[in-house]
C-alpha cells in the first residue's frame, strides 16, 4: 500500500530526488549527453531512436522550439556518425493545437531525417490522439515511403484493425514499419484490453499478422514471456533478419538486451534525453513499483 501511495505522489517530489534515480534511464539532459550514450550502445553492437522529451505543449511556440531542437538533434546525430533513428510525438509539435502547423513540423523532419538516408518513428500516445496520428503517417508514408514509421499499442481493441487497413500502405522497395508495443495509457476498458494475459495475447496475434504480410516488426517489450512468443513465431515464420527487431528502453534489462544480440537478433534501444526529463521520469517510475522501495530508503537517508 505504501509503495502505492508514493509511487501516485511521484510527480510532486523534489526533482532532484527523482533524478537520483531517473539517470539510469535518462540519456542525461543535453544531445551529447544522448551522443555519448548512442555511441556506447553502438559499440555493443545495438541501435538507438533518439527521443527529446516534451509532450502535450500549451503554445504553438513551444511546438517551433521543439521542430528547431529536432532539426539540430538530427544534424548532430548524423554528424557524429550514430547507427540511429528518431522518435517524434505529435503532441509535441502542436497535434492539440493546431494540426496544420504540427503536419508541417513533423513533415520538416522527416525531410531532413531522409536528407541523411534516416527514418523517423511517430510515438503513439493516448486514444484521442490515435487517428490524427495514423493520418499524418499515411500522408507521410506516401511522401518519404523508406523514412517513417509507426507506433501501434497492443492494448488497444483497434489495434489488429488498424494494421489490416494500412496495408494499403505497402510499397514496393519500402516495407510498412510499425513498433508494437503493450501500452501505457490509462484507457477505459471499453476501447482498452486490461488483463494482463489478454494484452499479451492481443500483443502475439498483432505480431504475428504482421509477419504473415510482410510487415516490418520493431517488437518492443522486456517482458519474458512476449520475448520468448516473439522468438517462436519468428522460428515458426522463419522471418529473415532483416524483416525485424527487437527494441528496449534505454537502462531497462540491460541482460535480457545482451542476450537476444548475443543469439543474433537486431536490437535497438530507446534514448530518451532533454531538459523534460522529470514527467517522463514520474511515469517510468509508477510503471515499476520495485524502484520505489529505494525512493523511500533515499527519504529517510540521512547520510
Amino acid at each position: 500500500m505504501l509503495h502505492k501511495i508514493i509511487s501516485h505522489a511521484l510527480p510532486y517530489f523534489p526533482p532532484q530526488l527523482i533524478w537520483r534515480f531517473s539517470k539510469n534511464y535518462i540519456a542525461g539532459k543535453t544531445p551529447q549527453d544522448a551522443v555519448n550514450i548512442s555511441k556506447t550502445l553502438n559499440r555493443e553492437n545495438v541501435m538507438v531512436t533518439l527521443d527529446l522529451l516534451g509532450e502535450f505543449i500549451k503554445t504553438m511556440s513551444q511546438a517551433a522550439q521543439h521542430r528547431d531542437a529536432y532539426l539540430s538533434l538530427i544534424r548532430t546525430i548524423e554528424a557524429a556518425g550514430i547507427n540511429g533513428n528518431y522518435s517524434i510525438k505529435p503532441t509535441m509539435f502542436g497535434l492539440l493545437i493546431d494540426k496544420k502547423t504540427c503536419f508541417e513540423y513533423m513533415r520538416e523532419l522527416t525531410a531532413e531525417a531522409a536528407s541523411h538516408g534516416n527514418f523517423v518513428r511517430i510515438d503513439m500516445e493516448d486514444s484521442p490522439c490515435v487517428d490524427d496520428s495514423i493520418d499524418i503517417f499515411r500522408r507521410l508514408k506516401q511522401e518519404f515511403p523508406q523514412n517513417i514509421g509507426l507506433v501501434l499499442q497492443a492494448y488497444l481493441k483497434r489495434t489488429l484493425g488498424d494494421l489490416e487497413s494500412m496495408l494499403d500502405l505497402r510499397c514496393e522497395g519500402a516495407d510498412l514499419n510499425f513498433r508494437l508495443v503493450k501500452g501505457v495509457y490509462v484507457e477505459p476498458a471499453a476501447i482498452a484490453y486490461k488483463n494482463y494475459h489478454e494484452i499479451n495475447a492481443h500483443f502475439l496475434e498483432d505480431l504475428e499478422f504482421m509477419f504473415k504480410n510482410n510487415v516490418y516488426a520493431a517488437i518492443a517489450t522486456h517482458d519474458t514471456p512476449l520475448i520468448q512468443g516473439a522468438l517462436d513465431l519468428i522460428d515458426k515464420y522463419q522471418v529473415p533478419e532483416d524483416k525485424y527487431e527487437f527494441q528496449m528502453l534505454y537502462g531497462v534489462t540491460p541482460k535480457k538486451r545482451r542476450g537476444l544480440v548475443q543469439n543474433g537478433h537486431r536490437m535497438r534501444v530507446y534514448v530518451p534525453f532533454g531538459e523534460q526529463w522529470f514527467g517522463y521520469s514520474t511515469r517510468r517510475l509508477k510503471e515499476n513499483p520495485a524502484i520505489v522501495k529505494h525512493i523511500i530508503k533515499a527519504l529517510f537517508y540521512k547520510g
